[in-house]
């Protein structure tokens, strides 16, 4: 007879996922799904809310990106309100983003996916965590922490919160940046940027040193997606472009007319919804995002040291890199090129000017904000009456994007290292960890399609149920 193996939850990621694998009758893995199981319900209950609450709305989609939901939402904004930001404004905005990338690839990498490289895919699960990661590495683990630390920081001297800020607003942003904060994150810009090339050399050389397993693990070919810019790696504004799996152009295109290029599939086994290239239909046109989607696409980076580590990284292969676990090596160099960025906003003359919001009382109806958030791309489009009030909106969040990629990497990893006969701890633990290559923020990307299944139990004192509604 088959039978169903489960892993619930799925460890060290953002937010709520399952995966079950289906063994058929001859013992071998059948099949393997990532089932997204959390509900959010953004999408609707923004409705009847007035435009410009969004950017202090959406950030509380998750704890872990607020900035990317807080930027692209005053995006959004910007357009209904028919209002372009003055430049120190979007040189302020750019720089919070580059805290957030900062901020969030140094968490995945260090805290979330170093475990599994630094300490074994097979190391007891006890201390195969950021607990073991301090135990065997003290240096590198501090390191990591002052690194995460410091982009909080330059969010928090930004926009005076490290999560849910109220600071970007319709045409611009609420308060300037004291010069006193700027030296201070110039002050500490040459020593993390250190911490950062440790990160590098540790994932370069643990990539070297198991190659066997780095071309079997979620090795698959794929199209490619993220902005652009004449070529160079983007993160804050250009258009979108996509290249194929031999890294051929397919597409390029402005991120407000997202709907005339992507659409989503639904699956019955998982709330978070599947993106497509429309023009290709499903399911060739599914891509990846994030920084090996995004680093795919690049053909430079405009900051140097970041410029150098593409090179090694386009030495790689012939054509995209695709093995998943080279996504952990693809974030760190966005993490250098995030720093060196964040230096050069820094010492760009306007970026202390009190020229920081341009006033409108426009009503355009609709808006679309697109940003590269640390998992990707992600679309903010909203409607409004005449009188600003959100009608309808539609979120295409960054981890939604690779939802078939992770799909596709949890059941290559099952099929290739689960053993159901002999099974281990650690053979479940690599399922585990071909999620963990796309740093899925789940909290982010679930939101509505129909009615969430619910039911509820009336028990009293003693345990007994005394009633029961359910909901399908």
């Amino acid at each position: 007879m088959g039978q169903k193996l489960t892993i619930d939850p799925v460890t060290r990621i953002e937010g709520h996922a399952r995966v079950t694998i289906r063994v058929d009758d001859d013992g071998q893995v059948e099949q393997a799904y990532m089932h997204v199981d959390q509900f959010r319900g953004f999408e609707k209950f923004s409705e009847g809310r007035m435009y410009y609450e969004m950017p202090v709305i959406t950030p509380r989609i998750c704890g872990i990106c607020p900035v990317s939901h807080h930027l692209a939402s005053a995006k959004a904004a910007d357009r209904i309100a028919g209002v372009v930001p003055p430049r120190p404004a979007q040189l302020l905005r750019e720089l919070l983003h580059m805290g957030q990338i900062i901020q969030s690839h140094s968490l995945h990498f260090f805290h979330l996916a170093s475990p599994d490289l630094l300490l074994g895919f097979d190391a007891d699960p006890a201390i195969r965590n950021v607990v073991g990661l301090i135990e065997a590495d003290p240096a590198l683990a501090v390191k990591a922490v002052k690194l995460r630390k410091y982009g909080q920081e330059i969010i928090r001297r930004l926009s005076g919160r490290r999560i849910h800020m109220h600071w970007a607003v319709p045409g611009g942003v609420s308060a300037p940046l004291a010069s006193e904060e700027r030296d201070w994150i110039l002050s500490q810009a040459d020593e993390m940027k250190g911490y950062i090339q440790d990160g590098i050399a540790v994932a370069k050389d643990w990539l070297a040193a198991n190659q066997d397993t780095v071309q079997a693990f979620a090795n698959f070919k794929s199209n490619y997606l993220g902005m652009n810019r004449d070529g160079a790696l983007e993160l804050y504004e250009g258009p979108v472009r996509m290249v194929d799996s031999n890294g051929d152009f397919v597409v390029e295109f402005d991120a407000c007319d997202y709907l005339d290029h992507i659409s989503e599939r639904v699956e019955d086994w998982s709330y978070l919804k599947f993106p497509y290239y429309k023009a290709m239909g499903w399911p060739d046109g599914v891509y990846r995002v994030a920084p090996l989607g995004r680093l795919n696409v690049a053909d430079r980076i405009d900051t140097p040291l970041a410029n150098e580590e593409l090179k090694e990284w386009k030495a790689l292969a012939d054509g995209p890199v695709e093995p998943s676990l080279y996504y952990h090596y693809a974030r760190l160099i966005e993490d250098l090129h995030a720093l060196e960025r964040a230096v050069e906003l820094c010492e760009d003359p306007d970026i202390l000017s009190l020229d920081i919001r341009e006033t409108s009382f426009e009503i355009t109806g609709e808006g679309v904000g697109c940003i590269e958030a640390p998992r990707g791309t992600l679309w903010h489009h909203y409607w409004t009456d005449e009188d600003g009030v959100l009608t309808k909106v539609n979120l295409i969040v960054a981890t939604g994007n690779n939802n078939w990629a992770m799909s596709k990497s949890v059941d290559m990893v099952a099929k290739t290292f689960v053993d159901p006969a002999n099974l281990t701890e650690g053979m479940l633990n690599r399922v585990e960890a071909a999620i963990r290559c796309y740093d899925p923020c789940l909290s982010c990307s679930t939101h509505a399609l129909g009615q969430m299944p619910l039911s509820v139990s009336v028990e009293d004192g003693s345990g007994q149920v005394l009633a029961t509604r359910t909901r399908d």
